[in-house]
Order: structure tokens, then sequence, then C-alpha cells
């Protein structure tokens, strides 16, 4: 089974748990974001790769520089650990970890979440990559990803208990669009994946494919 496939058979049997009335806000806030061309606005291929520097879950800092002086990166974006469609798209490149490894590539996850909560993932699902935080989504907005949840669906991601509050440290209403680039060794984005629906990732196949074809 696909990444994708599997992502949307957990929506479609997670569905009939939500209220009618919450999932239409979830489907309403979705059309919005898709209408808004954020996902326009985005770096594709082409462009150069906004530098960062970030902590990761295990205490260290991380420069994009000293993570393409070794070789390429696959940098992916994800909303928390709160987001079980994010937990899913992360094992599933935890399961194609070896094989981009074995291509020369660094691969590392960002996320607008505390580096205590990264932790926590990194440990409950043994990631062996970096999970970096980006609080405040500053990278993410260099990147074109960054946007604001609706009052509406905050409302509803609160009441679910997800504590956006604590685990974005202040900054709860914004989020990343899924995302995924390909960056060679000159900071020149390769290949990319941007969707402004959740339920959406980059498949692993993808981006092997996308490696492989790097000079």
């Amino acid at each position: 089974m696909t990444l994708n496939a599997e992502l949307r058979a957990f929506y479609e049997a997670r569905q009939q748990q939500i209220p009618a009335e919450i999932r239409e806000i979830m489907r309403r806030a979705g059309q919005e974001l898709a209408d808004s061309g954020q996902a326009d606005r985005a770096l594709t291929v082409g462009a150069q790769a906004p530098r960062f520097t970030l902590p990761s879950a295990t205490g260290q800092t991380l420069s994009l520089d000293d993570l393409l002086a070794e070789g390429p990166v696959v940098l992916t974006f994800y909303r928390g650990a709160w987001c079980p469609y994010c937990n899913i798209a992360l094992r599933a490149l935890q399961q194609h970890h070896e094989a981009i490894t074995a291509r020369g590539a660094r691969l590392v996850a960002v996320s607008p979440q505390i580096s205590d909560e990264s932790l926590s993932l990194t440990e409950k699902h043994q990631l062996a990559f970096d999970v970096l935080s980006d609080v405040g989504s500053d990278t993410a907005k260099q990147y074109g990803l960054a946007f604001d949840l609706p009052d509406d669906l905050a409302a509803v991601y609160d009441k679910l208990g997800f504590d956006l509050q604590r685990v974005n440290a202040g900054h709860p209403r914004t989020l990343p669009l899924p995302a995924t680039y390909v960056i060679d060794r000159a900071g020149t984005i390769r290949w990319a994946f941007v969707a402004t629906d959740y339920k959406v990732r980059a498949e692993p196949a993808d981006i092997l494919d996308a490696l492989d074809a790097l000079d």
C-alpha cells in the first residue's frame, strides 16, 4: 500500500468518529486554504532553499549549510506530533530512511512544535532522522508554507485537546502546509511537493526517484 492510500484509508475510517458539524468546519477550512493560492506561493523547483538554523529534538543545533556540506537534503515539513496524518507520514519516511541515506542524502523533518514534543515523537516512532523545531514558523514562512488556522477550526482543535498554544509555544494558529523538498548540495531545490490538503503527502518512492535524478 502506498503512503497516500494508507492516509486515505485512515481518513475514511476516522470520518465515522467525527461529528458532522466538525467535519463541515474541517471541510470548509480545507477548501478555503486550497482556494487561497497558498500552495502556488510556496517555493518550488529551481529556487534557492532559504538557509536556516534550528534546534533538534536531541538538543543539537543544525543548519542547512552544515547539512548540505555532507550531501543532498530531503527536507519535510509537518504540522506536529498531534496530527495523526503526520505520524503516518513520518513512519513511512522512517521505513525508507536507509534507502535515503544510501543515496548520500540527509533527511530532516521540521514542525512548529517545541523540542520536547519533537523528542517525544522521535522516541515514540523510533525515528533515526533529525526532527527540528521551527517555533513561530519563521522557516516555514521563508519557504512560503506558513498559514493561519481560521477561528472556527482553531476552536475545534482546542476542543479536540491538541493544545497548540503549549506545543507551539504561544503560536497556536500558525502551521505549515505539508511539503517535502529535495535540495542539492548547491542549495537548489530540485524536487518539490506541496499540498494544502493535510491528508496528502509526498510518496517516499517519489523522493527516492528525485534523489536518483540528481547529477
